[in-house]
């Protein structure tokens, strides 16, 4: 004969609160409730693991919709005003950028002409497929390149061409112009060509646009907007292997590939809590880095900002999740000359988000930057100043964004120079200084372009951000 035995009733303390047990069982009014924090958890997660992905395509649709920009087209990007929707943009050097769906023009040509430009073309998680220009292998020389889709097979004649194997249907094609002389940097841009391969007998002319004044963000939306857009990106895109998983939480929470996007109530409360919890969680894995070795000198408040140690984000037993999202949240492409390790090639960027004292960096102070006499740059230095919310140039009255050595600055008498940032010009010093926001925050890139060996060896030094007042 078999007695039944009664499970008493408790009640677990946990990080979400307390949950109703029976015996060693949740009880059945807390499984919604562990559900709710799954699909959370699911959403928080997958935020993070979009964030290059769904930059992309925001910049990409923003180029369609707000400036007219078309598969294969070229944005050049010159001004100030120009620059301002793209995430930590230098403010020195044009951009040349254009967006590529693979699936319209098959294998893509692109004639890259000689001259000192830096550049490459990446897929959509924002890989570095090749370099081209001066960090390329062309060196500077130009050269052909052929872009292939997933999947496709190089052509008989492939040869010809220094070849590019995509594994996402869109790309983004781009380069810098180096030349400081703005008619010679003009010339070798209306150079460039870009055309499907199957037209490479007949190829039609390269368009070049610009914004023309029209206002463009390509920061990553916020709320169940930034889920619109992963929606709208993955039907177009094959699943890399090492995604599917996230791919799995995704369909829980009613994104999925080759299916409309219309999450029930639950879902939707999901996915924008996790949205929001998300970037929070982005922006602390941005602005106060936890990467060892993420600060470059013990003693100051510098740090490395890509810290993706190859393009394509994978080491030896995993792929840099963290690193990644730090990255293409503050920050856009990736390219092998932008992690240069050879001295007076490439670039670094290092990022100051902190004074001295490790205070964020507050629009209504004032402070100065000390650049010691001869910073290792082989071209030029620029410092620049972003908003933080959009991670793009600062928006200031002033119109001004970067001091570097390529401008009319007031240096020291051994050579150092000081740069002011703040609400307010200091006197006598007004070429030197960058207009902050009272009520917003600030950070900043230190650029080198072909660092010198004393970056690389740490004896040349850079001061910290201090406040003045």
């Amino acid at each position: 004969m078999f007695v039944s035995c009664g499970v008493g009733a408790q009640e677990l303390d946990t990080r979400i609160g307390k949950i109703s047990m029976e015996g060693e069982l949740p009880a059945h009014d807390s499984v919604a409730k562990l559900y709710a924090e799954l699909d959370f958890q699911q959403a928080t997660q997958s935020y993070l693991w979009a964030l290059p992905l769904v930059s992309y395509a925001q910049w990409q649709a923003e180029f369609r919709d707000k400036l007219g920009a078309h598969s294969g087209d070229l944005m050049v990007l010159n001004s100030y005003e120009d620059k301002l929707g793209v995430i930590t943009a230098n403010a020195t050097t044009p951009y040349i950028l254009g967006f590529v769906d693979l699936n319209e023009t098959g294998p893509l040509v692109i004639e890259l002409p000689s001259g000192p430009t830096a550049g490459g073309i990446g897929d959509f998680w924002q890989r570095a497929i090749i370099d081209m220009g001066q960090t390329g292998p062309d060196k500077g020389k130009g050269g052909k390149y052929l872009v292939l889709p997933p999947g496709a097979e190089p052509p008989a004649d492939a040869g010809k061409y220094y070849l590019a194997k995509s594994e996402t249907m869109n790309v983004l094609v781009g380069f810098r112009v180096l030349d400081p002389d703005p008619a010679k940097g003009k010339a070798l841009v209306e150079q460039f060509k870009m055309y499907p391969y199957a037209q490479r007998a007949e190829p039609t002319k390269t368009k070049l646009l610009t914004p023309g004044g029209k206002a463009w963000s390509g920061t990553q939306p916020r709320g169940l907007t930034y889920w619109q857009r992963l929606h709208q990106i993955i039907q177009k895109e094959p699943v890399n292997e090492r995604d599917r998983f996230y791919m799995a939480m995704l369909a829980s929470l009613g994104i999925e590939k080759d299916k409309p996007f219309n999450p029930n109530d639950n879902q939707r409360k999901a996915l924008e809590q996790g949205a929001q919890v998300g970037e929070l969680i982005a922006k602390a894995n941005t602005f106060a880095k936890r990467f060892p070795d993420a600060q470059y000198w013990p003693d100051r408040q510098w740090d490395t900002v890509l810290n993706i140690a190859e393009p394509s984000q994978r080491v030896a037993y995993y792929d840099q999740l963290w690193e990644r999202s730090a990255w293409f949240y503050e920050a856009v492409t990736n390219t092998k000359g932008m992690v240069s390790k050879t001295p007076g090639l490439g670039q670094t960027y290092l990022g100051a988000y902190t004074d001295a004292k490790g205070e964020w960096l507050d629009g209504g102070k004032n402070y100065r930057l000390h650049v010691g006499a001869n910073p290792p740059a082989k071209q030029f230095w620029s410092m620049t100043v972003y908003d933080i919310d959009s991670r793009c140039l600062i928006d200031n009255p002033q119109r001004k964004a970067d001091l570097s050595s390529r401008q009319d600055l007031k240096k020291n008498a051994d050579g150092s120079v000081d740069l002011y940032f703040g609400p307010t010009a200091p006197k006598g010093f007004e070429n030197n200084w960058v207009q902050t926001l009272p009520g917003k925050h600030w950070f900043s890139y230190f650029r080198l372009y072909a660092p010198t060996e004393a970056y690389f060896d740490k004896s040349w030094k850079l001061d910290d951000i201090t406040n003045v007042e």
